[in-house]
Formats: structure tokens, C-alpha cells, sequence
């Protein structure tokens, strides 16, 4: 109770409107500008950051299609650091942050029911584990894609990304503190308990059949990537796609953003990049000990002020392969660049 009263004076502190005690005690929310909500007319779109530094362009791509209404950005751990920083750049109603830090607060009624109210969500950085693990089949993800379905924008920055496509990589096998996984690791070891996969946390249809990484090339996660698309065509009963749909990768690189229309065109903002992947070739699953020999990847890369169709799965980009033999990712870009 200690803590709890610590955070609610923090809270009352910077002026935020809060619920009520009974409902604090599992969540935390604050609020700045109307107490009221605003019966807005949001219009679609997908923001896909890949973390670092904010993008002002990246969060007015959300605001201008909130229809000037309620902001909300969903967080599992730390603070409401994006109220201020949201309310000064853009023109909206009220933008609130929603903690929801366990299975029990998604579950509160009042955690849906502000969801519902919300013309535009974010989904913060931090350990996507924490999103599945506490959201997933709670009213949340309910809540999340009946506001996908009525159209309203969604962002997501780092893990708040790589929860986004259809499928995800849920970093569920991840002890606390340890490192991420690198590319190294999961091409060396592709069947580790660390790689875990998860299908339908959020119904996005321009997203089916997409898994997303987020700091691709800062944290030289391409083979990863590679590895995850692998993972999702070997039957070993664990999210596994339909035959009938084809599985591509979407990396964004920290400092860039990917501004996505329902109609499948992407621009690339920011820095560094965005890289579509598809996998054209078989993985060589031999021995369990053995790095993962992956063959037939195509890779088109996509630069900042640049589009992409995810529909037609082309666009301004350079387009080049990748394999990986013997553990190391060969590239037909000169000097052998993988990014």
C-alpha cells in the first residue's frame, strides 16, 4: 500500500485525473486535458516505429486521424512520460496513459471500457512478453480489436511494434534481464525455447501473415527475422499459418517509422530504413544442435520518404537475397551487406 500511495500522490502531483482507489489498486492511469470524453470520428492507420528516439511525424500520423478526440497509449510497466509530449504536439481532447501490469487489471471493466473510448492507441516500448502474457484472451485484446474493426489508428514503438503483425515474436522464453536475442544465437540455435512465436494478438488484415521486428539493423536483427519466417513454416504445431497464406517479415530500424494506409501503402519516415522479407526457398532444419541452413530470401529495402504496397509487395526499393550457410547470412549486395 505503500507504493501505491507513493505513485497516486506522484500522480495527483502533475495534475492527472485518477479512478478511483478500488481501481488503481491494479492498474494506473492518468490523464491530462478534458475529464470528459469526445465523441470523435477516427479515421484508420498503423504506425510501425522501430523504436528509439520519437518521431514527431510518426505520433501526428495518429493525432490527425483521432478526429481531435482521446489519445490513449498502453503501457505494462513504467510512466506517463508520453501525456505531455503527445498533448504538445498535437491538437486532441485528452491523452491519457493506461498501465496495465497483470492479468487481473486487464480484466477491470473501466481497463476495456477507456479502450473503447479511445480515437487513437499506442503501445509503448518495453518487453512484449508482458503484453501477451498479460493481455492476450482478456477483455484488452477484445477491446483492442473492436477498436481496429471501428477503424480507429494504432501505433506501437519496440515491443509495442513487434506485438502489431498477425504474427509475433512473444520473447516469452526470455528469463528476466537476459540479454535480447541476437541473430547470432537464433540462426545457431533455431529451435531454442527462446524463440517463441505467437499468432492473433491483434487483427490488423493489412498485417495477416506478417511478423515485425523492431531496431533492425542497430541491433543487427536480420538473421532473427530470418529465423522467425523459418520457424513459421515448420509444422511444429505452434502458430502455424494456413498453407494457403504466404509469411513475410517487416524489420524497421530505430529512429525510422513506417506509416502504413489500410490500403496496404507504406511511407518510410525517420532514419535508417524499413526491409520486407519473403522466403521464396525451404529452411534446413538438420539436427537440433546444428545452425539453420535458410535459403531464397528476398529482401527489398525501403528508405526514409520512400513507399512500399503491401498489397502487391512492392515499391521504391532496393531489392536483393540473402541464404545462410554454415551459420553466416551471405548477401548478393556488393561487399556482402546484409542491411
Amino acid at each position: 500500500m505503500r507504493c501505491l500511495r507513493i505513485l497516486v500522490l506522484g500522480f495527483l502531483s502533475l495534475g492527472i485525473v485518477l479512478p478511483g482507489p478500488s481501481q488503481s489498486a491494479l492498474y494506473r492511469y492518468g490523464r491530462v486535458g478534458n475529464a470528459a470524453n469526445f465523441q470523435a470520428s477516427p479515421r484508420p492507420g498503423f504506425d510501425l516505429m522501430g523504436g528509439g528516439k520519437d518521431l514527431d511525424e510518426a505520433f501526428r500520423f495518429l493525432c490527425d486521424r483521432a478526429g481531435g478526440g482521446d489519445f490513449l497509449i498502453l503501457r505494462a510497466t513504467g510512466s506517463d512520460d508520453y501525456n505531455s509530449y503527445v498533448q504538445k504536439l498535437c491538437r486532441l481532447n485528452s491523452v491519457a496513459t493506461l498501465v496495465i501490469p497483470r492479468r487481473a487489471a486487464a480484466a477491470d471493466p473501466f481497463v476495456a471500457q477507456t479502450i473503447r473510448h479511445a480515437s487513437a492507441l499506442f503501445i509503448s516500448g518495453g518487453d512484449q512478453a508482458n503484453y501477451i502474457n498479460f493481455w492476450m484472451n482478456t477483455p484488452v485484446q477484445s477491446a483492442l480489436n473492436e477498436a481496429i474493426r471501428r477503424g480507429v489508428p494504432i501505433g506501437g514503438t519496440s515491443a509495442g511494434l513487434a506485438v502489431l503483425g498477425e504474427y509475433a515474436y512473444s520473447a516469452q522464453g526470455d528469463k528476466p534481464d537476459a540479454p535480447n536475442l541476437d541473430s547470432k544465437t537464433a540462426i545457431e540455435h533455431p529451435w531454442s525455447p527462446r524463440i517463441t512465436l505467437v499468432r492473433g494478438f491483434l487483427d490488423i488484415p493489412i498485417l495477416k501473415g506478417i511478423v515485425t521486428d523492431s531496431h533492425f539493423a542497430k541491433r543487427d536483427r536480420m538473421g532473427r527475422l530470418l529465423v522467425f519466417l523459418a520457424r513459421l513454416k515448420e509444422p511444429d504445431g505452434k502458430a502455424i499459418p494456413p498453407p494457403e497464406l504466404k509469411i513475410r517479415g517487416i524489420g524497421v530500424d530505430e529512429g525510422a517509422a513506417l506509416l502504413l494506409e489500410p490500403d496496404g501503402i507504406a511511407k518510410v519516415i525517420g532514419h535508417g530504413g524499413a526491409w520486407f522479407i519473403d522466403q521464396a526457398g525451404d529452411a534446413g532444419f538438420t539436427e537440433a544442435d546444428k545452425p539453420i541452413e535458410m535459403r531464397g530470401f528476398t529482401v527489398r529495402k525501403v528508405v526514409p520518404t520512400h513507399t512500399f504496397n503491401l498489397n502487391t509487395w512492392a515499391g521504391d526499393a532496393l531489392s536483393y537475397k540473402l541464404s545462410v550457410e554454415d551459420g553466416v547470412i551471405h548477401s548478393t549486395q556488393p561487399a556482402h551487406a546484409i542491411y
